[in-house]
């Protein structure tokens, strides 16, 4: 089995940035799509953005023009980048992959804590 791997969070202040990274090793060939999902302490996961095998993009309406999901060609890594943060966005984020049974079968990450405060 294969796990995913999260990276790139912090502490950053309201209205600064921050990319996200989610490694999958095969989530290209096996035309993955991944989902980014977040948890804020006290409360239950969100999903936030996801990224399609076709290369179609969603995203929750309280991120949308702030966050954007993207995969690298050529490599097994999807991007989140999140501009304009704000303190709800604090939280864990994970990713997950999907579309095929192989996709799920990913190990969980750690996940990437993520705290926006001044």
């Amino acid at each position: 089995q294969v796990q995913l791997m999260e990276s790139g969070g912090g502490l950053v202040q309201p209205g600064e940035s921050l990319t996200l990274s989610c490694t999958a090793p095969g989530f290209t060939s096996n035309n993955c799509g991944m989902n980014w999902y977040r948890q804020a302490e006290g409360k239950q996961r969100e999903w936030v953005s996801s990224f399609s095998a076709s290369g179609n993009a969603h995203y929750t309406q309280t991120v949308k023009g702030r966050f954007t999901i993207s995969k690298e060609i050529g490599k097994d890594t999807v991007y989140l980048q999140m501009n304009s943060l704000k303190p709800e966005d604090t939280a864990m984020y994970s990713c997950s992959a999907f579309s095929n049974s192989w996709c799920e079968s990913y190990l969980k990450g750690p996940g990437t804590q993520v705290t926006v405060s001044s």
